[in-house]
């Protein structure tokens, strides 16, 4: 793992040409969503509050496209669709406004993917940060991220990311 690896709106602010992130849990947990997940279940999902709730990381994902960092999101999804799934999808033009480009895959066109076992961001093509769950879909609380720059590492998250990259649907095309 790299010593004093920075935050991540750090290495964002960084990030010279691209940073990729793959997803791939069909449900999330993270507990600063609840209130706002539990909205949109009850169908009082609110775009304009949950724009002003993600300020701070959609200015981060806007201004590193405006410095020509190019940001791709790609998902692999079961179906049908769980609703926490419907909500990323709902919410999901807000990142594109920001600068993102997000695809989906569904995940019996990614069986034959060679995958990492979590969701990643790679950074430049050369850190990964890898994403530490708990079965709930909550970040773990001893350790949330892993970092690498093993090659081994980067290349499967690379190789990975590119693979459902290309079989991805972009979002305007993929209705849930």
């Amino acid at each position: 793992m790299p010593q004093n690896v920075p935050s991540f709106a750090d290495l964002l602010e960084r990030t010279q040409t691209s940073a990729v992130h793959l997803e791939m849990r069909d449900s999330y947990g993270v507990a600063g969503e609840a209130d706002i997940f539990a909205a949109f279940r009850r169908g009082e999902w609110d775009e304009e509050a949950q724009r002003a709730e993600r300020r701070n990381w959609l200015e981060m994902v806007s201004s590193a496209a405006s410095r020509g960092v190019v940001i791709r999101r790609a998902r692999i999804v079961s179906e049908p669709v769980t609703d926490y799934i419907r909500y990323e999808h709902a919410g999901t033009r807000m990142n594109i406004d920001a600068g993102e480009s997000v695809r989906w895959l569904p995940r019996r066109r990614a069986f034959d993917i060679a995958l990492p076992g979590t969701d990643f961001w790679l950074f430049d093509g050369r850190l990964v940060q890898l994403h530490n769950w708990t079965g709930d879909g909550d970040w773990h609380p001893d350790e949330p991220k892993v970092w690498s720059e093993e090659p081994a590492v980067v290349k499967l998250c690379e190789v990975a990311f590119e693979t459902v990259w290309e079989r991805g649907i972009p979002h305007d095309q993929y209705a849930v």
